[in-house]
């Protein structure tokens, strides 16, 4: 089978989505189909030690946007490329966004009559609220979000929570739950070592928030809720790992509210071994978002064994009971604050649990994906033949 993965992000600078999409790429691949990973160039956004690919992989021209770390993909301009995409015979499409990518997976399908898969993986509302400030602008946007998805010939989302999003938009059709999935891996004292000495985390406490540094991602109430942890008298470093349009601004906040000793900020880490570190030497993730749907790093810091601290009734925190396998609280820095000081109490057997109930290997969720495609495409060769 020859597949298309539609993103609009690419390492080096990559998100949860590109992460998710990555996954999907390698797992398949490894079961003996051809799966390209296809999004915009990220031009002058280098890291080192970024993992080599091992699945083909296609990017188009793109103009970044200003203060941000995302560019925005001009594939109908790049000659080469669409060159190059007419040359490969794809069975099927799969969008994860509903933007410039999915316009390129749709022209694809409807020009080669083959099924167009399109994933939620975003709340679109939030971030063009965020940007514009304009509920109407935003309203508009997620119109349009749910007429692509509308012509799609299946739509998925990685949890229920996401899908009951994706009804608020306006979506009436079928929705199939595909979750996202995380391989188990296991510490060892040497991996939390090295992550301890590389960023001089002492040896008291270790709380870890890993994403972009932004604040729709609730990261301000992270700083806040240390400041106040910081009352009790604690031995502890905050640390955040990642890169984002609001960096400076977290950092501010940190030295404003007295944390310049505590609040470690890693940068971008390209390097997945130093990453696991930091999962590893971390006694407690803490990733009170609103924004996110079915986060990855709460997968992640689960597969380490690091119980996961997130807001009670959030997407992010869909699968988790509170002091089972995680930790629940109310979306205030008093209640955060609170929720860090009681969760040390039983983060260890509470991360054990963690590990057992919420990652799901990404071999087993390629399988599951392979056969929607393969039903979708006898589907569409039916539909055809009639």
């Amino acid at each position: 089978m020859i597949i298309g993965q539609f993103c609009e992000s690419y390492p080096p600078h990559i998100d949860g989505v590109g992460m998710v999409v990555r996954s999907y790429c390698e797992e398949l691949s490894a079961l003996g189909h051809t799966c390209f990973y296809i999004a915009p160039k990220n031009a002058g956004r280098k890291y080192e030690n970024a993992a080599p690919e091992t699945f083909p992989v296609m990017k188009y021209a793109s103009l970044p946007i200003p203060n941000e770390a995302y560019s925005v993909g001009l594939p109908a301009f790049d000659l080469a490329f669409l060159h190059d995409l007419n040359l490969i015979p794809f069975d099927i499409v799969h969008a994860h966004t509903p933007f410039v990518s999915a316009i390129e997976s749709l022209m694809i399908a409807k020009e080669r009559h083959i099924p167009l898969v399109a994933t939620l993986h975003s709340k679109y509302y939030d971030d063009i609220l965020s940007k514009t400030h304009s509920e109407l602008i935003a309203d508009m946007v997620v119109q349009r979000v749910v007429l692509f998805f509308e012509k799609c010939d299946e739509v998925w989302t990685v949890n229920d929570a996401t899908a009951e999003v994706l009804r608020g938009y306006g979506f009436k059709g079928e929705i199939i739950i595909m979750p996202n999935g995380t391989n188990l891996w296991y510490p060892t004292e040497e991996d939390a070592k090295k992550a301890e000495m590389r960023y001089d985390l002492g040896r008291g406490n270790v709380f870890l928030f890993v994403g972009q540094q932004n604040f729709k991602k609730n990261t301000d109430s992270i700083i806040k809720a240390a400041a106040i942890y910081k009352q009790t008298g604690a031995d502890f470093k905050i640390v955040f790992a990642g890169q984002g349009p609001d960096a400076e601004h977290m950092r501010a906040l940190s030295r404003e509210l007295g944390l310049s000793d505590e609040a470690v900020f890693t940068g971008h880490i390209a390097d997945r071994e130093i990453l696991k570190g930091l999962y590893a030497r971390a006694d407690l993730f803490v990733f009170p978002s609103l924004y996110d749907n079915a986060p990855m790093v709460v997968r992640e810091a689960a597969a380490a064994g690091t119980p996961s601290l997130l807001i009670r009734g959030s997407c992010a925190a869909d699968g988790v009971t509170d002091g089972v396998n995680g930790f629940l609280c109310e979306n205030t820095p008093e209640d955060i604050a609170a929720c860090m000081k009681r969760a040390l109490l039983t983060a260890r057997s509470v991360g054990a649990r963690a590990r057992e109930t919420i990652p799901v290997p990404w071999s087993g969720i390629a399988k599951q994906v392979f056969d929607r495609y393969a039903a979708l495409i006898e589907r569409k060769k039916m539909e055809i033949s009639e």
